[in-house]
């Protein structure tokens, strides 16, 4: 669960798209080269107005030396974070029968918490209530695998020192939905478990959804990997520390019908829906915004053991897209911009997996913090495996594709950057403009 919640953005700048015949052709040719090179497992789901567009699963849901299972649409993932959507769903459910208020302060439930007096409903829903997140720290990462009970878990956040005053910013707190989810369960008197069942799941008919518990693959579940050399199988959370924020098995045809089901008003009214979609600084309630040209998406982004996941939803075109991963060693963001961009009939990228590796000496010429005095962005350049990364402050990472001496490319969001190693600087050029960043 270490990913952080992103929006995902094909292009730093805006330009113009237009709606046409879907490519499924050169979508195909990327998944068959994901495959073939071991760059991702994956299962992908596009739909416009509730309707299949494209659909692909590659990889294996098990990787056994006796018996492999294939991965399908219908296999299960772990989808990390994309629970606090389903979370927050239900916090406003709540709201709407006046059970709760956003305005309650967290002593009213959860009094130890450090600042409970201080913090609202509202705070921890937009990640603004200042709780530490517990997944910042070794030690979590040490003991995520255990088992532990509600009250185990309480002691550790009570332990906690608050990473800033409530509503003083934005940081991003697993804790906070973590303990969303206990409140769910003190204002109802049911477990998180059931409510989830009773308020989304049978609603929905959404039959591939639960609660996790203990990886099954004679369930239908995957287990997650990481790839060096070869596949190898990732350690597996147990899920009562995740909780709320991050315990929810799914598929994405149930996540997309989820997504579709609440942007049209068959879970929360229009009114709770508005006030989920409001950003403050970039987060939502359960919602961050999820942009794709001039088009405005939301959604979240999810990532627990080997599991990474993406869903997102674009209300003016009523289209939903989604990515879930067992194991990935290309960023599901480039994947997801590569299905929109098929359905929008903007190019789609096919990868070089083989194109120039660096050496760490070469490498280490361009790793650094870039920033401009033309536009209010940072870039960081990083290196692993050999190769290139490019993440702006707040987004995604995009792999630098080799073009040159000193000059790379990413072809998914059309920039190129021209590096000058000895003065410390460089040239970032997309859509015909130019801007010098400095190390």
């Amino acid at each position: 669960m270490k990913i952080k919640l992103i929006p995902i953005v094909a292009l730093l700048f805006a330009f113009s798209a237009s709606a046409q015949q879907i490519n499924t052709a050169d979508l195909d040719r990327l998944f068959d080269s994901l495959a073939v090179h071991n760059k991702s497992m994956a299962s992908v789901l596009l739909t416009h107005k509730g309707q299949k567009v494209y659909e692909r699963a590659i990889g294996y849901a098990v990787i056994d030396s006796a018996h492999s299972i294939n991965a399908t649409p219908q296999t299960h993932y772990r989808i990390g974070s994309i629970t606090k959507t389903f979370t927050a769903t239900m916090i406003m459910q709540l709201v709407e029968e006046k059970k709760l208020s956003l305005d309650s302060h967290l002593d009213k439930y959860l009094p130890a918490i450090p600042n409970a007096g201080q913090i609202t409903i509202e705070m921890m829903l937009r990640h603004r209530s200042g709780i530490h997140n517990l997944t910042d720290d070794d030690a979590y990462w040490k003991s995520q695998t255990e088992p532990r009970t509600r009250a185990q878990m309480l002691a550790v956040f009570t332990k906690s020192k608050p990473d800033f005053n409530p509503d003083a910013e934005a940081k991003y707190s697993n804790t906070g939905y973590i303990l969303l989810g206990y409140i769910i369960e003190d204002v109802t008197k049911k477990p998180y478990e059931r409510n989830l069942q009773e308020r989304i799941l049978s609603r929905l008919g959404l039959k591939n959804t639960s609660f996790g518990g203990k990886i099954d693959p004679a369930r239908g579940d995957a287990y997650s990997y990481s790839f060096s050399k070869r596949w190898e199988k990732r350690e597996e959370t147990d899920l009562s520390q995740p909780a709320g924020a991050g315990a929810i098995v799914s598929t994405p045809g149930d996540v997309l019908k989820f997504i579709n089901a609440l942007f049209s008003g068959k879970l929360v009214s229009q009114q709770s829906l508005t006030q989920m979609t409001k950003i403050v600084d970039i987060f939502g309630i359960g919602l961050a915004p999820t942009p794709f040209y001039q088009r405005k998406g939301y959604g979240h982004t999810g990532g627990v053991d080997g599991f990474q996941t993406i869903a997102t939803y674009f209300p003016g075109d009523s289209l939903a897209g989604a990515v879930f991963s067992n194991g990935a060693d290309y960023p599901l963001n480039d994947i997801l911009i590569a299905m929109l961009s098929a359905y929008y009939k903007v190019p789609v990228i096919i990868p070089d997996f083989n194109a120039m590796q660096l050496s760490p000496e070469e490498a280490e010429r361009y790793v650094g913090v870039y920033e401009s005095k033309q536009i209010p962005l940072k870039v960081t350049i990083s290196c692993k495996d050999n190769k290139l990364f490019f993440q702006p402050t707040g987004q995604p990472t995009f792999l630098l594709a080799f073009v040159k001496k000193d000059t790379f490319k990413i072809d998914t969001v059309g920039v190129t950057m021209e590096f000058r190693p000895e003065q410390k600087e460089a040239t970032i050029t997309q859509a015909g403009q130019a801007f010098l960043f400095t190390k």
